[in-house]
């Protein structure tokens, strides 16, 4: 089963530049530290202060409550902006 986590920061930093820069340089050191998970980040194509970050995780449990991954990069992502993070999981047909 996979599932995502998404992290949405809509931006109130000033220097997109200096922003950008320093998403994606937490995105390297991350993809580079949690081997297990797959960590893109995503950007807004007309709101240049939106960002998103998307873990997927294969695993054979259903996650109930957010992953240690997910809990860092929305902590890290407040000094920016408003945060919000949700939880995903990969529907297979209906549940029992």
């Amino acid at each position: 089963m996979e599932c995502l986590e998404i992290i949405e920061l809509r931006s109130s930093h000033k220097d997109y530049k200096i922003l950008c820069e320093k998403l994606t340089g937490f995105l390297d050191d991350l993809n580079g530290e949690y081997e297990n998970y797959t960590v893109k980040l995503y950007r807004h194509l007309t709101v240049e202060t939106d960002w998103s970050f998307h873990i997927q995780i294969q695993t054979e449990i259903n996650f109930k409550s957010p992953s240690q991954l997910g809990l860092r990069i929305a902590s890290a992502l407040q000094e920016f902006g408003l945060v919000h993070h949700s939880v995903w999981s990969e529907f297979l047909g209906e549940e029992e």
